[in-house]
This record gives C-alpha cells, sequence and structure tokens, in this order.
C-alpha cells in the first residue's frame, strides 16, 4: 500500500511540472468526483448537500464540500501548488559568440542552485493567445528533454569544490540550442499548441526537472521526486477532500501559489481568495456576517507545508531533542516565535487526529541557531483568523529540483488528511473543541 501511494503520487506530480497543471489536475480530479465548477465573477446558487470549487489566476484552487444540514464551521487544509524553478524571460533567447542559443531566465523562490546542473529539463507553464478580440489562456509542457544547464569543467574551475557563489544571470543560463535556432522558442510553442506563432501574446514559463520519481533504499523505503515540497501535502489534501463526508461542518482545501515568494499575490495565502470565498458561502446559504463570525470562531485548519529530516550527514543541523526520520509519520510544527500557528490546543487535536487514524507523528522544531523558513497558515490567518495547526512530513533536500522522503509517509499523510476531514471538529458549551474519536 505504501508504494501504491507513492506511484500515485509520482504519477500526479509528472503530469504537473507548473502551478497551472497543478490546478489543471486538480480539476479534472473533482470534476470526475462530482464537484460543480464555480466562478469569482459570476453569482452563486449553492446548495446544501454539494461540493464545489473555484479556482483564481487558474495557479490556485479552493474546493469545499456543504453539509446537508447546518453547518457548525469550516474544517480547512492549506497547501500549495508552485516549487522553485527558473522563469523565462521576455525575449528569452540570447546568442553566444554565434555558437549557441541560451535562454535567459530568472529565479523564483529559493532553492538549491547546484542540483539544476547537468540534468534533462524541459518548459512548462501558460501561454497567453489572443483569438480575435478575445485573450485565451493556455497551457503548454514540452513533454521531451529540451535544455540543460551545463556545469563549467573541473579544469577551468579548480575551487569548485571548495565553496562557489553562483550568479543566476550567468551560471543559471539553459543551453537551448546551436546559434541558428534563437527565434525557435515561441514556434515550438506554437507548433505544441496548433497555433500560429503570431497568436501568442504573452507567457509564464518556467524549467522543470525531467527525472521522474523513483523508490530506493536497503528495502525501498525511500522516495525521490521533484516537487515534494509541496505538492505531496496539496495532493494528499485533495484526495482527502474527495473521500471525505462531514455532517457537521463545511470541508475545505485550499491549495495557493506564490508561497515560495511570500504568498503576497491575489492567488497567494496572503490575499482575499480564502476570505473571499467563505464570506460567499456563507451568505450564498442565508446565514448572516454574524453567524459566519461565530462558526469562524469554531473553525479549524491545517497549514500543510514539508519539513526537514535529520541529515544523515549533518545531523547537527537539526534541533537536539526533536529528531524527525522520514517514515516517522506526521510533523507537526512548533515555532516560539510563531513562525508555524500550532499552539497547545491545534497540537493536541493534530495528536487526536492521528491517533484516530492510526498514523505516527512526531514534533519539528527548528534548530535554535539555524531559523527555518514560515508557511501558509499566518498568512492564511491574517485574512480568516482560525485555531490553525502546521504540519508536514520530513524529507531531505528541500528546495532541490530533486528531493527526498520516505515512502510510508505518503501514505500516512493521505490517511490523516481524509480523517481530519471525517472527524467532525466542534467547540462545546464552555469552549473548548471537541471530535467524535
Amino acid at each position: 500500500m505504501y508504494q501504491k501511494a507513492a506511484k500515485e503520487l509520482f504519477a500526479f506530480i509528472e503530469n504537473s511540472p507548473s502551478p497551472f497543471h497543478v490546478i489543471d489536475n486538480m480539476k479534472r480530479m473533482l470534476n470526475e468526483a462530482g464537484f460543480i465548477e464555480l466562478r469569482e465573477n459570476d453569482r452563486w446558487n449553492l446548495k446544501k448537500g454539494n461540493r464545489y470549487y473555484v479556482t483564481r489566476n487558474d495557479s490556485s484552487i479552493i474546493a469545499f464540500a456543504i453539509p446537508d444540514g447546518t453547518y457548525g464551521g469550516f474544517q480547512m487544509i492549506a497547501s500549495h501548488s508552485d516549487s522553485p524553478t527558473f522563469r523565462i524571460k521576455e525575449n528569452g533567447e540570447m546568442t553566444v559568440e554565434n555558437l549557441y542559443t541560451k535562454l535567459n531566465v530568472e529565479k523564483y523562490g529559493g532553492m538549491l542552485m547546484a542540483p539544476w546542473f547537468d540534468r534533462p529539463l524541459s518548459i512548462a507553464g501558460r501561454v497567453i493567445v489572443r483569438d480575435g478580440n478575445t485573450i485565451k489562456k493556455k497551457l503548454v509542457s514540452i513533454d521531451r528533454d529540451l535544455v540543460l544547464i551545463p556545469n563549467v569543467a573541473i579544469h577551468m574551475n579548480r575551487d569548485i569544490n571548495h565553496g562557489y557563489k553562483y550568479q543566476p544571470q550567468i551560471d543559471m543560463l539553459p543551453l537551448f540550442g546551436e546559434s541558428d535556432k534563437k527565434g525557435k522558442l515561441l514556434r515550438l510553442i506554437a507548433d505544441q499548441l496548433g497555433i500560429d506563432e503570431d497568436q501568442i501574446i504573452g507567457h509564464e514559463l518556467s524549467l522543470y526537472n525531467r527525472m521522474k520519481g523513483t523508490i530506493w533504499g536497503a528495502e525501498q523505503e525511500f522516495i525521490s521526486c521533484t516537487k515534494l515540497d509541496d505538492l505531496e501535502c496539496a495532493y494528499s489534501s485533495i484526495k482527502g477532500l474527495i473521500h471525505s463526508k462531514n455532517e457537521k461542518n463545511i470541508t475545505v482545501c485550499c491549495v495557493f501559489d506564490n508561497e515560495e515568494v511570500g504568498s503576497s499575490t491575489k492567488q497567494g495565502a496572503a490575499s482575499t481568495f480564502l476570505r473571499d470565498t467563505l464570506t460567499r458561502i456563507n451568505a450564498n446559504l442565508g446565514y448572516t456576517r454574524e453567524d459566519y463570525l461565530s462558526r469562524l470562531a469554531g473553525s479549524f485548519m491545517l497549514s500543510a507545508d514539508n519539513g526537514h529530516a535529520v541529515h544523515p550527514n549533518h545531523p547537527e543541523k537539526a534541533d537536539p531533542s526533536n529528531r524527525p526520520k522520514m517514515n516517522g509519520g506526521i510533523l507537526i510544527k512548533h515555532s516560539a516565535n510563531q513562525k508555524y500557528t500550532t499552539d497547545a490546543v491545534s497540537a493536541a487535536i493534530l495528536r487526536m487526529i492521528c491517533q484516530k487514524a492510526k498514523v505516527p507523528y512526531q514534533d519539528f522544531l527548528n534548530h535554535s541557531d539555524i531559523p527555518g523558513g514560515s508557511t501558509l497558515g499566518n498568512l492564511s490567518n491574517m485574512q480568516v483568523a482560525v485555531p490553525t495547526a502546521d504540519l508536514g512530513v520530513a524529507q531531505l533536500s528541500m528546495h532541490s529540483p530533486y528531493e527526498t522522503g520516505g515512502v510510508k509517509d505518503v501514505y500516512y499523510l493521505e490517511q490523516m488528511m481524509k480523517i481530519f476531514y471525517n472527524t467532525e471538529i466542534c467547540l462545546n458549551e464552555d469552549g473548548d473543541f471537541q471530535m467524535d474519536v
């Protein structure tokens, strides 16, 4: 069952080379499960017992299921669709001394740059096409090994193994072809889409790693794949929602874009997307703003983003008394400076959910001298303030184009999220959380 879950995750990731593809694949999953698509610019006519989804910018999605009766609150999981990569700039083709054509790119997010060298890469994203007086959005993925970022040979840079500061504008530009291939990128994309090249009036294209996911180790206990952070959480949460049935609360799955660059965009976790959606749900079902605020106080969110396992070569980088490992189950993430949203109450709720799901869990805290990154929870709470716990699973090589995790953790994460959505969590008369465990 562990390998089956991992292979299903690999298939989803391989078909999701950009955030736009992530959301398109999630829409397909939701459509097949009977969810109804909504548009933000339409009037909504929601019905109890139905399941819906809405997208923003084609790179973020919020899906939700409404119970048949009066709803008590919202049970939510938030994750993100983006990963660090290199974005192709406008007028991106560059000729090098009449020898080669390379592509001009810029960094998206904070990544490990060295692992991007000398591996098969390609290009995917969104293309804007003019059709008469209409602007249409098309997804594109060149499904072949197309570009590569070549290393400088050791003979020409003998100090490379003693530390090197990579310069993205110089070192990280991918080789596209010989010198006569300048001007071919848009032709390639037009051919892929079956359109004329002059119909293309804009694009958001990025590099992606072509290496497929693998299961490996002495007893096949590890997995390696691109974009484990955060598609492992995003995919598990959408699967959990699809297989959920909650008679008390509205269950919500949020997958936001732009987490890797701060989330402060119209489609990011710090935007109004979640707040707009929840208030529209509440009003559409005939409830007042007072009803919404009181129900929000009894709601609960999981902020899902992977964390770091103890590194086999650098165990000193981890916290001395909390030693998370791959295949150790759900990470419950804590931070005194509120980089994570987890407090004692939300951690207790998450532990009880894990116990109900019969999956292991472990605590994650950063080494006090090595501050970690923040996640979605606090940012989304700026718009929709609810009790929240930060979680993930343990992995190595975060923000590499090829990351490593535990094969069992894929299954554990999916099970926990399914049980979370199926568990009725609410505030009782004393103001304490209770759940059917």
